[in-house]
């Protein structure tokens, strides 16, 4: 007897792949040309683009016609569609760390690889009922105050009074070396 389940949406891997790469190409906008056919170029130098969508796990499973994330997440369970969904969930984590680098993106880049992306979630805190270890923070470097710049040129210093200080810093107990 053969198994039954709900009738697959895609096929085969590779019409699945058609919808993955449509989706990637939408996302991308339309660069932003003049009159002449030129690029417009912004204060960067850089070519300006228009209609750009961020990319994202929930806009591939619309675009692949699912009705929620998890049925991508499910297709990505079986064998014959797994690297081709692993390789676009790639891309997309790799879409959201680069954003990390992007003052306006990266509140949005963080929280999105955290919750979306495993290996990202280091960071949340654990519900298992153990704290994490504290960590000290010592700095006990002394504080050194420069001179005004305009008395610089009437200081004299000797060099064994400096390499004695140094010394004395260096130590312990807080300068005596015997």
């Amino acid at each position: 007897m053969a198994k039954r389940g709900p009738k697959l949406k895609f096929a085969s891997p590779d019409e699945m792949q058609a919808k993955i790469d449509e989706y990637f190409e939408s996302c991308k906008g339309e660069m932003l040309t003049g009159d002449d056919g030129k690029p417009i170029l912004n204060k960067y130098g850089e070519p300006v683009w228009i209609g750009v969508k961020p990319l994202t796990v929930t806009g591939l499973a619309i675009a692949l016609g699912f009705t929620s994330r998890q049925t991508l997440l499910n297709y990505q369970g079986r064998g014959e569609y797994k690297a081709i969904i692993e390789a676009a969930k790639l891309k997309i984590e790799n879409y959201a760390e680069m954003r990390l680098y992007d003052k306006d993106g990266c509140n949005g880049a963080r929280f999105n690889l955290q919750n979306n992306f495993r290996a990202w979630d280091a960071d949340k805190p654990q519900d298992n009922g153990k704290k994490a270890p504290a960590i000290n923070i010592i700095c006990d470097i002394p504080k050194v105050v420069a001179p005004d710049a305009g008395s610089m040129e009437s200081i004299d210093i000797d060099p064994q009074s400096v390499n004695d200080l140094l010394k004395g810093l260096g130590s312990k107990d807080g300068g005596s070396d015997g």
